[in-house]
């Protein structure tokens, strides 16, 4: 990534809250649709990799400073392999170094096996208040296409063992499965609802270009549903979960008022996020230089370099420049249109310093509107149910019409601001 230049620097309060993101690299099994940066190893050294993530997680907060943390998400690989004292040691140090949010979501995803379920208590003590569950299916034999290592007994044992344990409940599912048909679909969601849970996940099943199921699906060994037949199951899933009370509020994402994700608004939103653990990546704002930029983090995605590089400098980066205006238009846009209700004005304005009018060219935003596949009004920019059916489509042609140039240097944002809330 390159250095931007002196007006592409990102406004944002200095008491905007952020969030926190730790990557457990390791899984007991590597499912076959899966390219997230997880591996299946031996045997892990627990008290080695607790120290190395604190440690990560010191060095990081004495660059961004003693900033409030809204949300805590331990993601991976699977996190519920981790140790619960490492958790507890993590958490005690971040509340340590930030100023924890009254109520701050701390979640932590876990496979729903029996054996891990058991650690959800010792999960609990260590301060989770928010369990992502992996059940990705309700039938045993599409779990053993997915190559999960549960069964769906165990999975909905897990759920009623962690809803008995945490207030805050969630798990995946994955549709648009080989020959899934609208009535299977409609049947699973029904007994997933069944489960009176609050906030539900649900993703479209995808070839990712270097996954096992990559290689399967170019030799014929199946067939996912074409565009029509997803786009039907897409229909079909928004309408079902809108009846039981789970709108989306999120393109992949539904929850009943108020059960939102707070973590992963922080990322939709364009706010600040940490990341600590191999592969992780941040979006932090450097408090230190005039004008506030958001620089891009990444941390080196091998677990044994990641370790080897913390143990020897403290931390493991191996991305860390500013972002340039470009790039940053595009990233809030690709992350806010998939919200339903968008990214307000008052949003545009902070990050940009004017209104999303002006940030694409209109012979670009026109036609999408007028197709009826974006939005905007006094509220802000969005997607409509038509755009939000193509939304890769609908954000790649609104990312050609970006008009950076607009944006308004930080140093000036201030006065932007000031004269837009008297007006």
């Amino acid at each position: 990534m390159a250095h931007p230049a002196a007006n592409s620097q990102i406004s944002v309060d200095r008491d905007e809250p952020i969030g926190l993101y730790v990557h457990w690299p390791f899984c007991k099994a590597k499912c076959p649709y899966c390219d997230f940066n997880s591996h299946v190893v031996e045997a892990v050294d627990h008290p080695r990799w607790c120290a190395a993530l604190v440690r990560e997680l010191q060095t990081m907060a004495a660059r961004i400073g003693p900033r409030r943390v809204a949300s805590v998400f331990f993601g991976g690989g699977t996190p519920s392999l981790m140790e619960p004292d490492t958790v507890d040691a993590i958490l005690s140090d971040a509340r340590r170094l930030f100023r924890f949010n009254n109520g701050c979501e701390i979640t932590l995803e876990a496979n729903p096996t029996s054996v891990e379920a058991k650690k959800l208590d010792g999960f609990r003590d260590a301060g989770i208040t928010r369990v992502s569950l992996g059940v990705q299916a309700l039938s045993d034999d599409v779990l053993r296409f997915l190559g999960r290592e549960h069964t769906a007994a165990e999975a909905l044992a897990a759920v009623r063992v962690a809803r008995n344990r945490f207030e805050n409940v969630s798990f995946d599912l994955i549709y648009a499965r080989p020959d899934q048909s609208i009535t299977a679909w409609r049947e699973e969601l029904v007994r997933a609802l069944d489960l009176g849970l609050d906030h539900l996940s649900l993703y479209q099943l995808t070839i990712e270009p270097t996954t096992p199921f990559h290689a399967r699906h170019a030799r014929g060994e199946f067939t996912i549903p074409d565009e029509e037949a997803g786009a039907a199951l897409f229909e079909a899933t928004q309408e079902i979960m809108a009846s039981a009370g789970l709108p989306a509020y999120e393109i992949s994402n539904h929850a009943r008022p108020g059960a939102a994700c707070q973590h992963n608004l922080i990322y939709w939103s364009y706010q600040d996020y940490l990341g600590i653990g191999p592969g992780a990546h941040g979006r932090i704002t450097n408090q230190h230089t005039r004008g506030l930029a958001k620089i891009a983090t990444r941390t080196h995605r091998a677990p044994s370099i990641w370790l080897d590089r913390v143990e020897a400098h403290g931390h493991a980066l191996v991305d860390d420049l500013p972002i340039p205006a470009e790039d940053a238009l595009i990233e809030a846009t690709l992350v806010g249109l998939r919200l339903i209700d968008g990214l307000p004005r008052t949003r545009w304005r902070a990050l940009f310093g004017v209104e999303p009018e002006v940030l694409f060219a209109p012979d670009t935003l026109a036609p999408l509107i007028e197709g009826g596949f974006l939005e905007v009004d006094s509220v802000g920019l969005r997607a409509t149910a038509a755009g939000r059916q193509r939304l890769d489509a609908v954000t790649a042609r609104l990312i050609q019409g970006a008009c950076p140039q607009a944006i308004v240097p930080a140093p000036d944002r201030a006065m932007v601001n000031s004269t837009a809330a008297r007006s």
